[in-house]
């Protein structure tokens, strides 16, 4: 459906990414295709070290995805089966599925109403003696309390880690997130900041011996070709993705401005409506991944834009301890009232660096044609 003007406003547009670089991704996926070297090769090597340079981190590992990232940093990292790993409640599954599939046990916490980011406040409330590992997780875009957890964390002898699949480039203080815990975890799921053409993913760490076990465990636990040393699985970033990444790194800095654009025209836009924001942490510079706005009317929003041909999407509508798959853990309805409030109103606008003008002006209008 397309507005009266004739503007369709798709939430997403990956067709496009590919086209504003064409020339350059059919240059990098030749050179491979010709190399016949096809899984952990010379792109892979390049770009780990690029991605890494960009974090200011000393390591980066890639890896299959953004959910075994997460899973083999907790296994390098050291966890096991009594081992709890603190995490909000209000995150898309991938994240919980990444703490199973490492064997630990998932702790939730509610979030900061402002940010709707794990802090310090809501990460001790929900603390108890098993707890090794807290996960923040930097949700659309923002950044998480890095700080007050990174205290929290010391005082009580915890590990801080990082899931930075919505944060890539994002930073706190003008440090990038990914350089903050001893590990931290990315996606470049197509749709990221940072996005492949298919399943990729990585894990980022200034401790060296951490490094070490990731390159085992990705592939068999292998320390050379034949020889397991310990367990391990088949994670390998392949070839491809890793080139078409150093094609788009070099970019990611300029399409996170644009996203900041785009975010700055909804902020001022909508600062009269009754919608409420997002808050970005003090100190913080988000790469807006997402824009999502709350609202309790959030059907009705939704039904009005897509009538004027402007697609939306929900991030996430079902908290975690209310999924099925977990009802083990043993929660129930209310136990965690920001997440569960933040599952039933969030809305997420369109927001992406090829977005145009005339289609931001369509969302801005038709948001508050709805509101009028």
């Amino acid at each position: 459906m397309t507005s009266a003007a004739g503007v369709r406003v798709p939430f997403g547009a990956l067709e496009n990414d590919y086209l504003a670089r064409r020339g350059a991704i059919d240059a990098a996926a030749l050179k491979v295709f010709r190399s016949g070297r096809f899984i952990l090769g010379s792109e892979v090597t390049a770009f780990e070290a690029e991605f890494a340079s960009y974090l200011g981190v000393e390591f980066v590992v890639a890896c299959g995805n953004g959910t075994e990232a997460i899973a083999l940093m907790l296994l390098a990292a050291g966890a096991g089966p009594r081992d709890e790993v603190l995490l909000p409640a209000n995150v898309c599954v991938p994240v919980i599925a990444g703490v199973r599939l490492a064997g630990a046990r998932p702790r939730l916490a509610d979030v900061d109403p402002e940010t709707l980011t794990l802090d310090a406040a809501a990460a001790a409330s929900a603390w108890t003696e098993e707890v090794r590992f807290v996960l923040p997780v930097h949700l659309y875009g923002g950044v998480a309390d890095l700080a007050g957890l990174g205290r929290l964390a010391a005082e009580r002898r915890a590990i801080l880690l990082e899931d930075c699949a919505q944060s890539h480039g994002a930073s706190l203080e003008e440090k990038k997130t990914g350089s903050f815990g001893m590990a931290a975890s990315f996606s470049f799921y197509p749709t990221k900041n940072l996005g492949a053409y298919g399943d990729a993913g990585a894990v980022a760490t200034g401790n060296a011996a951490l490094a070490d076990r990731l390159r085992r465990l990705r592939q068999y636990g292998w320390s050379r070709r034949d020889y397991a040393e310990s367990e391990g699985r088949n994670s390998r970033l392949d070839e491809l993705q890793a080139a078409i990444l150093r094609v788009k790194l070099f970019d990611l800095d300029a399409d996170n401005e644009r996203r900041r654009e785009i975010a700055r025209r909804y902020d001022e836009a909508f600062a009269p409506l009754p919608l409420e924001p997002l808050a970005s942490r003090p100190g913080a510079l988000p790469v807006w991944h997402l824009y999502p706005v709350r609202t309790p009317r959030r059907e009705a929003l939704k039904e009005h834009l897509a009538a004027r041909g402007i697609e939306t999407s929900i991030h996430y509508p079902i908290p975690l301890h209310l999924q099925p798959a977990y009802a083990f853990l043993g929660h129930s309805r209310g136990d965690f009232p920001v997440s569960e409030t933040a599952c039933e109103t969030v809305l997420s606008l369109p927001i992406y660096p090829s977005l145009d003008e005339a289609a931001v002006d369509l969302v801005v209008e038709s948001v508050r044609e709805f509101f009028s």
